[in-house]
């Protein structure tokens, strides 16, 4: 195999959670273009058939089902879906994610549970079904964050808490499944990414957190796309348990 040839993902079948905007569709369309049929899962289903067009368009299939991460019978029915339609399941993109900005003496315990819900429980529910029918050579991607490595300024405890539960997660999980499934789990922190939680943020924020990144912008998608479809395919075939930050360097300020 060629080092051009490692980094296809031809013929295999991938799940994207969360691939109905945003960095979830980026990763939906890079995994295609590296060859990939691609399983797409969201709550707004309506939106993921723009996605799924994407995929089409790159000369791959597409599967679309509507998806609530937090609610483990809807994880395992996505990932039946993917194997009643397509057959297997190779690559599990754990993507979804919500997040709040709530001072800590305020954010009431539904505000707290609904983000750890989806962006924990739901990785660990998606793993759970993924797991029981990968096989060895799979992987799977967490996409955790750098504010489960740091902070950034805004009052973000459930979301930071979700995030830095989902690195202990990617090491727990390459520990039991690797040797003995032979699946690998990583995880990326992205940094600033264009997506629909940026567009929340206030006025001037990013631009004041731009001062922290060496690299002084916003990452591209599609370079956190490429990142996961090297941690998918068999160009990372030596790496497992790791959380990898994409972050224009954030991270060592």
């Amino acid at each position: 195999m060629t080092v051009n040839e490692m980094f296809r993902l031809d013929d295999r079948v991938a799940i994207v959670t969360g691939a109905s905007s945003g960095l979830g569709v980026a990763f939906a369309q890079a995994l295609a273009e590296a060859g990939a049929d691609v399983v797409l899962g969201a709550r707004r289903v309506e939106r993921l058939e723009e996605t799924a067009a994407l995929v089409r368009a790159a000369g791959r299939r597409a599967v679309t089902v509507a998806t609530d991460v937090a609610d483990p019978d809807s994880c395992q029915a996505l990932v039946d879906a993917a194997v009643s339609e397509l057959g297997r399941v190779d690559v599990l993109v754990n993507n979804a994610g919500v997040g709040t900005a709530v001072p800590a003496t305020r954010e009431t315990p539904e505000q707290f549970r609904q983000v750890i819900d989806v962006n924990l429980h739901g990785c660990y529910w998606m793993a759970q079904a993924c797991g029981r029918v990968m096989q060895p050579g799979s992987s799977i991607v967490n996409i955790s964050s750098v504010l489960g490595l740091t902070t950034a300024g805004l009052p973000q405890a459930a979301y930071a808490a979700s995030k830095a539960g989902l690195i202990g997660l990617t090491r727990d999980l390459a520990q039991q499944w690797t040797g003995r499934k032979g699946i690998r789990v990583n995880a990326v922190a992205p940094g600033f990414f264009a997506s629909e939680m940026t567009e929340q943020y206030p006025e001037g924020y990013l631009e004041a957190q731009q001062q922290r990144i060496p690299m002084a912008r916003k990452g591209d998608p599609a370079e956190l796309a490429a990142t996961v479809v090297w941690l998918a395919s068999p160009a990372g075939g030596y790496v497992t348990g790791q959380t990898l930050a994409v972050d224009g360097g954030m991270t060592i300020t």
